[in-house]
């Protein structure tokens, strides 16, 4: 089995420079390939990202029976009938997004039988949440053997509110109550742009819904939905990484194909920090970094808080400030593994339950280290751009799951980095 790592040499002066195009959302692209099999008609996205969790749920989509074909970054896929209401081990594991085939398969086929998702290893994420609501809509859920069994002959509107908020939970109700019989009502919804993005599809392909970008969301069911051709959102976090690499570098990077609104919580963090952001159009940024970083606290919570999904890639940025910060996880469990390696590079953390103390400024130098994660990938990857020397980073299958050719990006702004394969 081939191994691939990305090697880095670092330079603590580094000025990344250039324009960096942002890929489409891992996050939104997801439950849009999931949603067309509540139509038996042709569903064609664009501007997709081509990372490894979009091919691992094309894999899912085909055991299902759906059929697909992909040119450059526009995706078209059809589940003309569904053959099988099982989505196995093997692929859910792979990924956790794998889940959200269960709300349509429900809907449009009265039954699913999906395992149990395994995916990144950062804490408990309930699934409960999902399975209380489907059953709200009139489905019969039980787990076997690791297999969540799910069947409903048809299911119906109901009131829902979420214990606490959930995207994937969100998504996957949604998509269940579009093709349900009646109103369904769902109270203290994910506010996330990728939930809006879905439910921006589900219009074009009939669905009524009330309330999108609202906490509480009203769904009137339809018999029936159809095709539709629909444009993903830019990936916010893909986007949040560069602005952070612009500072972290006191670099100058423009940003194409971003939507700035996504971004208000990071910027005003990395404004604080001592950055200059502007925004050049509807779909364009410019990050210019400072000399002196400002150190200052963060605390991650649900949109339009500031992303779990950066916290990683933020903490780097406060190793280079001057001060202590302390960086405070509210969403996952065990979301600091980044931290461990962080420390083989030099950098002085601390932490404690849900905190992590920072203490800047602290000079990086070169070290082999290992990827965790998604995120901690790519937030160990800004770390050896500044670290002195030579940074070799393995298990980077880690990154390809959300990042498109993130160290091409990078080399294109003047990073010296490569991957390499043994």
């Amino acid at each position: 089995m081939h191994m691939e790592r990305i090697r880095i040499v670092g330079n603590p002066n580094l000025q990344l420079k250039g324009k960096v195009k942002i890929s489409g959302a891992k996050n939104a692209v997801l439950p849009a390939i999931t949603a067309s099999l509540l139509t038996k008609e042709k569903v064609r996205l664009k501007n997709i990202p081509l990372v490894k969790d979009v091919f691992t749920i094309l894999t899912v989509m085909k055991e299902l029976g759906a059929n697909y074909s992909k040119r450059k970054n526009t995706l078209s896929i059809q589940a003309k009938k569904i053959n099988s209401a099982e989505a196995s081990y093997e692929l859910i594991s792979a990924m956790r997004a794998s889940i959200l085939v269960l709300g349509p398969l429900l809907a449009r086929y009265g039954k699913a039988i999906v395992a149990l998702p395994g995916g990144c290893a950062i804490g408990s994420r309930p699934i409960d949440l999902h399975i209380h609501g489907l059953e709200k809509l009139g489905a019969t859920i039980s787990l076997e053997h690791g297999y969540i069994k799910a069947e409903a002959k048809k299911l119906h509107g109901a009131e829902i509110e979420f214990e606490k908020k959930s995207v994937g939970g969100t998504e996957n109700l949604i998509m269940a109550a579009s093709l349900a019989q009646g109103e369904t009502v769902l109270k203290n919804c994910s506010l996330e742009p990728e939930v809006l993005d879905l439910c921006e599809l589900l219009v074009k392909m009939g669905a009524k819904i009330d309330g999108i970008g609202q906490e509480t969301i009203r769904i009137k069911g339809v018999k029936e939905l159809g095709g539709a051709t629909h444009d993903i959102i830019p990936d916010r976090i893909e986007a949040g990484t560069f602005l952070v690499a612009g500072a972290l570098t006191r670099g100058n990077i423009v940003l194409t194909n971003s939507r700035p609104h996504h971004l208000d919580t990071i910027i005003e963090k990395l404004r604080y920090s001592g950055a200059k952001i502007e925004q050049l159009n509807n779909n364009s940024l410019r990050v210019i970094g400072s000399e002196d970083i400002k150190s200052q606290d963060v605390t991650t919570s649900p949109y339009p808080g500031f992303p779990t999904d950066m916290q990683a890639q933020f903490t780097i940025l406060m190793t280079q400030a001057s001060g202590t910060s302390i960086i405070t996880e509210t969403i996952f469990d065990r979301r600091f593994t980044h931290i461990n390696e962080l420390l083989r590079l030099g950098a002085n953390i601390e932490v404690s339950g849900d905190k992590a103390t920072v203490r800047g400024k602290t000079p990086l130098s070169g070290a082999e280290i290992i990827a965790s994660d998604l995120r901690a990938s790519a937030s160990l990857i800004l770390a050896g751009l500044i670290a002195s020397g030579e940074t070799i980073v393995n298990k980077v299958e880690h990154l390809d799951r959300g990042y498109e050719k993130l160290e091409g990006k990078l080399k294109s702004l003047g990073a010296h980095i490569e991957r390499i394969k043994e």
